[in-house]
C-alpha cells in the first residue's frame, strides 16, 4: 500500500477493531469466570430448605419442582447425587453429568444454565425460559457502532492530510523537474502547514539565486563582447607588423571566445524559457545543406519538413558540424537527412577517434569534455548540451553512436511535420 493516507486510515481501523475485540473478550471472561459463587451457595441452601428432603417420595418432590417452575418461570430439573433424574418441570436442560458439574452459571443451548448442589447432595439445574439480551452482545454492538462512527469521522481528516502531503510532493517534483515557480498551498497551522511554508520559502530563495546567477551570467557574457570587439579590431589593424601565424591564431581565439559567449547566452535564454518562442515549417535538409556550405561540405538525403524554431535548429546543425570538424581529425564529415516512420533523422558522422561507449551519454552534459580535451583547449563542452536541449524542445532526442569504419555518428531524431 503506497498511499500514506490509506496507511493512516487502515491503522486507525485496525486499532479500533483490536480495541472492540479486546473489550468484548474481557467482558466475556469477566462475565464467565469472575462471578463470586457465594450467592449461589446461599441460593443452594435456600432451595434445599424449600424442597422436600431427599427421602421424600418422587411425587412430592415433583410437585415442589413444579411449584418453583411456576413461580420462577425457569425450566427446572432435579437430579440425584449420581445423576438420575428425580423431577423435571418445563423443558429438560442439556445432558447433566454430576462428575463435571459444579455450582455456578454457564451459557448453554436455549439460555444460561444455573447449577446448584443442594446440601443433601442432590443437583438442581435451572434454565431461564425467556432469555434476557446477552449483555456481551450489546456491549460489543455498542463498541462496534462507536468504532464505525470514529472510522467515518476519521476518514475525511486522514484523507485531507493525505491530499496536503500529495500536493506537497507534487510541488517538490515540479521544483526538482526544473519549475522554479512551483509553490504549494499552505493549509492549517500544523506541522504539514509549517513544512509547506518552509518549502515555499526555500523554493523562492532558489528561484531568486538562479535568477541572479542567470542575470550575472548574461551581463558578464554581454560585457565581454566589448573588449573582444576591441581585440578583434586591434588584430585587424596590425597589418604586416605582426607575424601572420600569430595574427591568425589571435583571430581564431577571438572567434572561439565569441562563439562560447554566444552559446552561454543561448543556454541561459533556454533555461529561462521552458517552451519554444515560435514555430514554423523548416526544411531540415535545406537547413543542413546551408550550414554545411559554410564549411565546404555537402548534405545528402531526403527533404523532410519539421515544425520548430529555425534559429535553434540552425544552431543544432552548426554545433554538430563544428564538433565533427573539431574532433574528426583529417577525415571527411558526412551529413545526411532521412525520413523514417514519420520522423526526421539528421546524422552527422566523422572519422575521428570516436567516443568511448561509457562516455556517450556524459558528453551531452554541460561543460563535460573527454579526457585530454581540457589540456588541448578544444571546445567548451557546451555545444553538445545545447544540441540535446534543442532536440528535446522540438520533441526529439539525440544519441552518439559508433560510426562504421571508426569515428562517431550523432543521430538526431525529430518529429516530422
Amino acid at each position: 500500500m503506497q498511499r500514506l493516507y490509506l496507511q493512516f486510515y487502515v491503522t486507525i481501523l485496525v486499532v479500533l477493531a483490536v480495541f472492540v475485540g479486546a473489550a468484548a473478550l474481557l467482558w466475556r471472561l469477566a462475565d464467565d469466570d469472575n462471578r463470586t459463587p457465594q450467592y449461589l451457595d446461599v441460593a443452594a441452601e435456600l432451595t434445599g430448605a424449600l424442597l422436600p428432603d431427599s427421602d421424600a417420595s418422587q411425587a412430592e418432590q415433583r410437585r415442589a419442582v413444579d411449584a418453583l417452575h411456576r413461580k420462577l418461570r425457569f425450566d427446572i430439573a432435579l437430579y440425584r447425587a449420581d445423576g438420575d433424574v428425580i423431577a423435571v418441570a418445563g423443558k429438560l436442560p442439556p445432558r447433566f453429568d454430576p462428575r463435571r458439574a459444579r455450582t455456578g452459571w454457564r451459557r448453554g443451548p436455549g439460555g444460561p444454565n444455573f447449577t446448584l448442589q443442594l446440601p443433601d447432595g442432590r443437583w438442581l439445574v435451572a434454565r431461564q425460559v425467556r432469555e434476557r439480551p446477552n449483555p456481551t452482545f450489546w456491549i460489543a454492538a455498542f463498541l462496534a457502532l462507536v468504532g464505525l462512527a470514529i472510522a467515518v469521522g476519521a476518514y475525511p481528516v486522514v484523507r485531507g492530510l493525505g491530499r496536503r502531503l500529495e500536493r506537497l510532493k507534487t510541488g517538490v517534483d515540479r521544483l526538482g523537474g526544473g519549475d522554479l515557480s512551483a509553490r504549494v498551498k499552505v493549509e492549517g497551522r500544523d506541522e504539514v502547514a509549517a513544512l509547506a511554508t518552509s518549502f515555499n520559502r526555500s523554493a523562492q530563495r532558489i528561484e531568486e539565486l538562479v535568477a541572479a546567477h542567470r542575470l550575472l551570467l548574461a551581463n558578464a557574457s554581454h560585457e565581454l563582447r566589448t573588449p573582444l570587439a576591441r581585440i578583434a579590431l586591434a588584430a585587424s589593424l596590425l597589418g604586416d607588423k605582426a607575424d601572420p601565424k600569430t595574427r591568425q591564431s589571435l583571430k581564431e581565439d577571438v572567434a572561439e571566445l565569441d562563439q562560447l559567449i554566444e552559446q552561454v547566452l543561448l543556454a541561459s535564454r533556454l533555461e529561462a524559457i521552458p517552451d519554444l518562442e515560435r514555430r514554423e515549417p523548416v526544411d531540415l535538409l535545406a537547413l543542413a545543406a546551408e550550414e554545411a556550405s559554410h564549411y565546404d561540405l555537402e548534405a545528402a538525403g531526403q527533404s523532410v519538413t519539421v515544425s520548430g524554431d529555425r534559429t535553434l535548429l540552425r544552431r543544432l546543425v552548426r554545433n554538430l558540424v563544428e564538433n565533427a570538424r573539431r574532433y574528426g581529425g583529417e577525415g571527411p564529415v558526412t551529413i545526411s537527412v532521412t525520413h523514417e516512420g514519420g520522423r526526421a533523422v539528421l546524422e552527422v558522422s566523422d572519422r575521428g577517434p570516436g567516443v568511448p561507449e561509457a562516455e556517450r551519454q556524459r558528453i551531452f552534459e554541460p561543460f563535460y569534455r573527454l579526457a585530454g580535451g581540457a589540456e588541448t583547449g578544444r571546445g567548451s563542452g557546451l555545444g553538445l548540451a545545447l544540441v540535446l536541449d534543442i532536440a528535446r524542445r522540438h520533441g526529439g532526442d539525440v544519441v552518439c553512436l559508433a560510426a562504421e569504419g571508426g569515428g562517431s555518428r550523432f543521430k538526431v531524431d525529430l518529429p516530422a511535420a
